[in-house]
């Protein structure tokens, strides 16, 4: 796979996304959009992939949005700009609905959709070098397409104050409210993506997919006789799938499931 803002590189099923523009801190244009978009897409089809990385080269994982692009949308129309908005909302949803697991390594600046980015993945893993804002508002504008991502990071409450106040988010207190699921010193960073990686190469690929289902269908909802009906329904079909009975089988026998990467 070759992209114009991409390098992607894919080891032992695992893909690493770089997003790579360091010249303008990886920030986002329409070619970058486009680039995500496409290769989350043919990730998630390609079988051999098990993990997905997204990371970004440089100083920052991604700076937002690209001055350039800002100012070409400031002077656009209506409909040119809901069309670009719409493509950035796309592919936020793309990454966000893959299959596979996702892991946003962070080791720098995550302002904006970069920020969005970050909460769009599964699981977040920061360095302590890392800064993260919703910095819309500075611009007269709004966060509005990664706000689905970023409210399901950190909630509501902490929403009302960092969409409204732009304020820099430390990685410390990314942590706290959240957003980010560890955060480690700068040269702990790889070790601790990998950690997080060989913990989901253990888990059943088909299981993984399902479980991230679940969490879109439970999540926020109350627990009514149809939702408690809808989870036994999920637990009962899978159990009896190939995947569920080597898992088992594997689990008995003190041997690793088929689908662990052999070391």
């Amino acid at each position: 796979m070759n992209y114009e803002t991409l390098e992607i590189v894919v080891e032992q099923g695992v893909a690493t996304v770089w997003m790579n523009r360091p010249d303008v801190h990886n920030a986002f244009n329409a070619q970058l959009i486009a680039d995500i978009t496409s290769a989350c897409r043919q990730l998630d089809a390609d079988d051999a992939v098990r993990v997905v990385v997204l990371a970004g080269r440089g100083k920052s994982f991604s700076a937002g949005a690209d001055l350039n692009w800002m100012k070409a949308a400031g002077e656009a129309s209506v409909e040119e700009n809901l069309a670009d908005a719409r493509k950035l909302a796309g592919m936020l949803r793309t990454l966000s609905e893959m299959d596979k697991p996702t892991i946003a390594r962070v080791q720098g600046a995550a302002l904006g959709g970069g920020m969005g980015l970050a909460s769009a993945c599964d699981i977040c893993v920061a360095s302590d070098k890392a800064v993260f804002a919703t910095s819309e508002v500075k611009f007269g504008i709004i966060p509005s397409a990664i706000s689905p991502y970023v409210l399901r990071a950190i909630g509501e409450r902490q929403s009302y104050r960092y969409f409204q106040t732009a304020e820099r988010i430390s990685a410390r207190r990314a942590g706290e409210i959240g957003l980010a699921h560890e955060v480690v010193a700068a040269e702990e960073l790889d070790a601790k993506v990998s950690e997080i990686v060989t913990a989901l190469l253990q888990g059943g690929p088909k299981s993984q997919a399902a479980a991230k289902d679940l969490i879109r269908a439970v999540a926020n909802r109350p627990v009514s006789d149809e939702l408690v009906e809808d989870t036994a329904r999920r637990i009962s079909s899978l159990r009896a799938t190939p995947e569920a009975k080597e898992g088992l089988d594997a689990f008995l026998s003190k041997r690793p499931a088929a689908w662990v990467p052999v070391q």
